[in-house]
């Protein structure tokens, strides 16, 4: 597979990609979210509201 092409920052004020947005300081740049450590385990959901009159 070929290496991808960098992409260059756009240098206007119409810059839609975050990182040029980020470079201008027009935006907060993004967390990275961590890896999921168990990925393939069901999401611990809170248990859903009870009924009314309970």
């Amino acid at each position: 597979m070929p290496e991808a092409i960098p992409a260059i920052p756009r240098q206007d004020d119409s810059a839609a990609d975050m990182r040029s947005l980020v470079q201008l300081g027009r935006a907060d740049e993004q967390p990275v979210p961590a890896p999921s450590i168990s990925p393939f385990l069901e999401p611990d959901l809170p248990p859903p509201p009870g009924e009314p009159g309970e």
